[in-house]
């Protein structure tokens, strides 16, 4: 098998869509789930620490073993109403236990997750740096739907992405060892200094520390060569659908905008084509 997908590039596209939709259904009880895991454990932390012991709290369903139901009525999801994207056309998007609307966010996880696998197994090939480009793809997707359904970024994500980046430098897979350890610290501290010179300059948060580590974790994978090129996009992209969310989609200006999406779109682009980018500019403006 592995022959035939190093001989056959279209069979591991095809193999990583595949392989992209079944991770994809995972991804979306990871973004449903996590955070409730999360909550639950800042409580019993809360608890233990004012004296009054561990809570009596169910814990909630981990992200393994706990069966998936419908959150309207509690059915519970059978094997074959769990096929990722099939499942959701066969049932006319509806659950079968109640009938109410199945949130569009399942197949469009799904299928999001799928193209994206299969562009960097195109782009990558069979290969250590294509099989590492799949595992930052995946929680970039889980990480950009968490932020924006809860405005956060968890450590259980970010951290790990930071040191496997760095890890698969070791043999420099994607850049120097040198390059990505100051990638780490540049894209943390960057960003670090943004947030605290906008809270000296104006007295509020601009951003939350999840995307710190998220930027330092993109710099621990491309290197601190490729930060400058991802601020620049994640900048532009957040600032012209942030404005464009409060002049036509009536959004409060108040009320925070997620930032994460942002940078994770723009590392991933840096990833797959951030040396075309620069390449072309600089031909373009000359300098090339």
């Amino acid at each position: 098998m592995i022959e035939a997908l190093q001989a056959y590039p279209s069979l591991w596209v095809a193999t990583a869509f595949v392989f992209g939709l079944m991770i994809g259904s995972f991804l979306n009880v990871v973004i449903l789930r996590l955070p409730r895991l999360m909550e639950h454990e800042w409580r019993q932390q809360a608890a233990e620490f004012s004296g009054q012991g561990q809570l009596p709290l169910d814990p909630p369903p981990d992200l393994v073993f706990s069966r998936s139901c419908c959150p309207q009525c509690g059915h519970q999801i059978t094997a074959f109403e769990n096929i990722p994207l099939f499942s959701y056309l066969w049932l006319g998007g509806k659950c079968s236990g109640c009938g109410r609307r199945i949130s569009f966010q399942y197949p469009l996880v799904e299928f999001v997750t799928a193209v994206l696998s299969a562009i960097v197994a195109y782009h990558f090939g069979f290969t250590l740096a294509a099989a590492g480009a799949l595992v930052m793809t995946w929680s970039l997707v889980a990480l950009s739907v968490i932020d924006i359904r809860e405005q956060l970024l968890p450590d259980a994500i970010t951290l790990p992405l930071l040191w496997i980046g760095l890890l698969l430098n070791v043999g420099a897979v994607y850049t120097e060892l040198s390059s990505a350890v100051i990638g780490a610290a540049l894209g943390y501290l960057s960003l670090w200094l943004v947030y605290h010179g906008f809270k000296l300059l104006t007295g509020k948060e601009g951003m939350g520390y999840g995307d710190f580590k998220l930027l330092a974790a993109f710099g621990a994978w491309l290197g601190w060569q490729s930060l400058p090129l991802i601020i620049l996009l994640s900048s532009l992209v957040g600032g012209v659908v942030g404005v464009g969310m409060i002049l036509l989609g009536g959004k409060d200006r108040n009320i925070p905008i997620p930032f994460g999406p942002y940078i994770a779109a723009a590392g991933w682009i840096s990833m797959i084509w951030g040396e075309q980018i620069i390449g072309t500019y600089l031909r373009v403006s000359g300098l090339g």
